[in-house]
C-alpha cells in the first residue's frame, strides 16, 4: 500500500508544483490524469524518488520512504517507467532486461519479455540501446524491463506515448499480466480513455492539487461530460475509442 500524507513540492525554492497531496493507493490499477502542467509527472517522480518532497510523507507498506534514494526504493519494490525513456549507449537490450530482472535469466526468458510488449525478440535482443531505436521501441523495452522486475509498485508515466502501431489491447494485457504475477499496484499517468477505462481508481490533479479521487464509474463520466472539467477532458475526448 502506498500512502502520501500532505505531500508538497516546491521547485527551485519558489515554484509550488504540488500542494498538500494526500492519497492512499492499494488498488490494482490507479490512473492519474489532469491538465498538462498540473503536477502529474512530478508526483510520479516523487513516488519513484527522482525528486524529494518539500513537505509531507510517502510510505510504502508502512515504511517511510520520503527521503530514500531511487536505489533504496527499488530494493523495496518500486519501479518507474519514464515518459521519455533513457538511452544507454554501449548496452544491449539483453543487458537491460537482465539488469532489470536482478537475477540470471536465460536468453529465452529475456526474449519472452520482449515478445510480451510486441517486439520481435530476435530483432531486438542484441540491439544496442542507442539513437538507432525509436522512442516507441524504447518505450516498449522499458515496459519489458518493468515486467522483468515484477515489483509491488509499478509507476508508468504515459506508457501509451510513442506506441501507436501497437494495439492498446496488448498494452492492457501487459498490465493485467503484471498484476497477476506481482499482485502489486500499478500507477499509470495518462490522458487516454482506454487506459482510464481499466483503472480501479482515478485521481485528477489540477494546479498541483487533487481535485477528484474515486472509482472509475464515479470519476470518468464526470470527467468526460462536465464542462467544469473541460481542460482535463479535452485530451481524453480526442482519444476516445473509435
Amino acid at each position: 500500500m502506498l500512502e502520501l500524507k500532505n505531500v508538497g513540492f516546491v521547485a527551485d525554492g519558489e515554484v509550488e508544483i504540488l500542494k498538500d497531496v494526500s492519497l492512499t493507493i492499494n488498488e490494482r490499477f490507479v490512473a492519474i490524469t489532469g491538465p498538462n502542467g498540473g503536477g502529474k509527472s512530478t508526483l510520479a517522480k516523487l513516488i519513484a524518488g527522482i525528486y524529494e518532497p518539500t513537505s509531507g510523507q510517502i510510505l510504502l507498506d508502512g515504511v517511510d520512504i520520503t527521503h530514500m534514494s531511487i536505489t533504496d526504493r527499488a530494493k523495496l519494490g518500486v519501479s518507474y517507467a519514464f515518459q521519455q525513456p533513457v538511452r544507454f549507449k554501449g548496452l544491449q537490450v539483453r543487458d537491460l532486461i537482465r539488469l532489470a530482472a536482478g537475477r540470471k535469466i536465460t536468453i529465452t526468458e529475456a526474449c519472452n519479455y520482449l515478445s510480451e510488449v510486441g517486439l520481435c525478440a530476435r530483432d531486438y535482443i542484441d540491439r544496442e540501446v542507442n539513437a538507432s531505436l525509436s522512442g516507441g521501441e524504447l518505450k516498449r523495452i522499458e515496459i519489458a524491463m518493468v515486467l522483468a522486475r515484477g515489483t509491488k509498485l509499478s509507476v508508468f508515466d504515459e506508457p501509451e506515448a510513442g506506441i501507436d502501431l501497437w494495439s492498446f489491447q496488448n498494452l492492457i494485457h501487459v498490465f493485467e499480466k503484471m498484476y497477476e504475477e506481482t499482485r502489486g499496484s500499478i500507477l499509470i499517468i495518462s490522458h487516454q480513455e482506454r487506459i482510464l477505462n481499466i483503472a480501479d481508481k482515478i485521481v485528477v490533479i489540477r494546479d498541483g492539487e487533487v481535485t477528484k479521487y474515486g472509482t472509475r464509474d464515479e470519476i470518468l463520466p464526470e470527467l468526460l461530460e462536465s464542462a467544469d472539467a473541460g481542460n482535463v477532458a479535452c485530451d481524453v475526448l480526442t482519444q476516445k475509442i473509435k
